[in-house]
């Protein structure tokens, strides 16, 4: 275990289960064959009525550290205009095709290659596995926190497999991301013929003085680590086909991605500020926290594990969308490493069957130093 064909054996296996989110069934299947045999203690649940989980545990001595691999086995929608089938892996030019090569199957397959050698006495080492990371990540991630916490077994450490490298292999790890609160804003007004205006009440320039005053904003400057944060107007629908109707209600959505200067529930409380200043309500949904593991031990390893393998030092960023780290750190200190993202969620997703070797590597590395051998 552990050279290129190995690793790329067990990418292909798992690639080839049609997962799309919400993943269950055959793909945890194949993810159980492969961490039985290395001696992981592996318990799946369905959670939500069909998103399946899975918590797969190797114990190491009394009092030993404990190490999570973390990642998800769901994958969006293919679409069409493949050169091969999405869910029938194929090997050309070096490169692994298929659904879930990037994102993130392959780093899945390299964190269970890393661990055959990785020995069972070096420390525990879990994996946190879900298959609704795509989707709502309702069940997915947050569901394995609560069952970690029940039984007690909360990792020190954790590394999650997302595709963080830009141009090459190692060029950068996610030490934090943006947290994202969507808010959902409505105007009612008066519905009257556009004739007589003093029988209705028109929402629209409410609504229209309420999202100028919102993107007006200036959240923050952004800080050391993080940009600033935005808010963007992202829908306003009114449904109104006729052209001499005054609409009766007014409807518009944003979006706020935003650093470890706000929380979620502080922004929704100020967008509804300014919707009741205008007559309107905001209903927001917090999809998750800003988090931040500051640089450090557990930072340096993987950039020494990063630098030994590649020869590059990575930058480490707080860059890009959310991901299931922001449920983890709630857990442990958290970071994210894994393949270039270029070919990710796009057709003929592919990774370097050279990049999965050397993530094996990288993660047996960043394993071993976690658990402090």
């Amino acid at each position: 275990m552990g050279n290129n064909s190995d690793v790329a054996n067990l990418a292909e296996a798992l690639i080839a289960c049609e997962s799309v989110t919400p993943a269950r069934g055959p793909v945890f299947d194949t993810l159980e064959a492969m961490l039985a045999p290395l001696g992981f203690e592996v318990h799946r649940f369905i959670a939500g009525d069909e998103v399946e989980n899975c918590l797969a545990i190797r114990r190491g001595p009394p009092g030993s550290r404990h190490f999570a691999f973390a990642g998800h086995l769901d994958v969006v929608p293919p679409g069409e205009g493949w050169s091969s089938g999405p869910f029938a892996p194929e090997r050309r030019g070096g490169l692994l095709y298929g659904r879930g090569a990037v994102d993130m199957k392959s780093a899945v397959a390299a964190m269970v290659a890393a661990m055959a050698d990785v020995p069972p006495d070096a420390g525990t080492v879990s994996f946190i596995i879900t298959g609704d990371e795509e989707g709502e990540a309702i069940h997915g991630t947050r569901a394995l926190i609560d069952l970690i916490r029940q039984r007690g077994e909360l990792p020190d450490l954790c590394l999650v497999g997302e595709p963080t490298s830009v141009h090459r292999l190692g060029d950068m790890a996610k030490i934090g991301r943006r947290g994202s609160v969507n808010v959902w804003l409505e105007v009612e007004g008066r519905e009257g013929h556009v004739a007589y205006p003093h029988l209705a009440d028109n929402p629209l320039p409410r609504l229209v003085a309420m999202l100028a005053e919102l993107d007006a904003l200036v959240l923050d400057e952004g800080t050391e680590w993080f940009q600033p944060s935005n808010l963007e107007i992202t829908d306003i629908a009114v449904g109104n086909s006729a052209t001499n109707v005054i609409p009766s209600r007014a409807r518009a959505r944003l979006s706020i991605r935003f650093n470890e200067l706000h929380t979620g529930a502080a922004l929704g409380a100020r967008v509804a500020a300014v919707a009741a200043r205008h007559g309107g309500t905001a209903r927001p949904v917090i999809s998750g926290e800003s988090y931040f593991t500051s640089p450090g031990p557990f930072a340096d390893s993987v950039v020494a594990a990063v630098e030994a393998e590649t020869g590059i030092r990575p930058e480490l960023s707080t860059s890009g969308g959310t991901s299931d780290a922001r449920f983890l750190k709630d857990l442990c200190p958290v970071i994210e490493f894994g393949l270039p993202n270029a070919t990710m969620h796009k057709r003929d997703e592919a990774a370097s069957l050279d990049d999965l070797d050397a993530l094996v590597r990288i993660y047996r590395r960043i394993a071993l130093a976690a658990l402090g051998g």
